[in-house]
């Protein structure tokens, strides 16, 4: 049994993996180092904290994540049902890993379970955690893409090129942050 559990949960995982490669590492890692220049009288950050979020040229990945930012305030005051659901399931990747690996471990110290079932149920909370950021990941995208489509209207890029490697950017971090805290932080490791 806890064999099989531990190969189910190795399926969702991999393939959220592969899927934040291509969607999001490998769109940053190319068109987020982009120098982007854009017209500060339009373009306001979300953040003004920073120093660097209000210079007019950027890298692509900043002006995405500003924008990522831009989209989910929208979000939440346009439809907060959809933006709960979405950080519940955020929260979720962030809290169910741990707490399943305190809960596993204490299971093991007990006698209850054999050590692969202490190795399987936090993996299998970390692929349900996987599934969740990737099923409510729509809504956040369909998000970006009204902030992208409202940003081109506004004309604050003066390129074209710059405005799409921005857009792919926003839609690629979206991609990052879906997947939960503990794989990004393994597979930042490893790579």
């Amino acid at each position: 049994m806890w064999r099989t559990l531990f190969t189910l949960s190795l399926i969702p995982i991999v393939l959220v993996l592969v899927l934040r490669w291509w969607f999001a590492l490998r769109v940053l890692a190319t068109e987020g180092r982009r120098t982007c220049r854009c017209d500060l009288t339009i373009w306001q950050p979300v953040s003004t904290a920073s120093d660097e979020v209000n210079r007019s040229d950027l890298t692509a990945a900043k002006f995405g994540l500003d924008l990522r930012e831009k989209a989910i305030a929208d979000w939440k005051s346009a439809d907060s049902k959809s933006y709960g659901s979405r950080q519940n399931s955020l929260r979720f990747a962030l809290a169910a890993p741990p707490l399943s690996a305190i809960v596993a471990v204490f299971a093991v110290l007990v006698g209850k379970v054999p050590f692969t079932g202490a190795l399987s149920i936090p993996l299998a909370f970390i692929a349900l955690a996987a599934l969740a950021g990737v099923m409510s990941l729509p809504a956040e995208l369909a998000a970006v893409q009204r902030a992208i489509v409202k940003t081109r209207k506004e004309r604050a890029f003066a390129k074209r090129d710059d405005e799409d490697a921005v857009a792919r950017c926003a839609a690629a971090w979206a991609w990052e942050y879906s997947t939960p805290p503990i794989l990004r932080l393994l597979h930042k490791g490893s790579g």
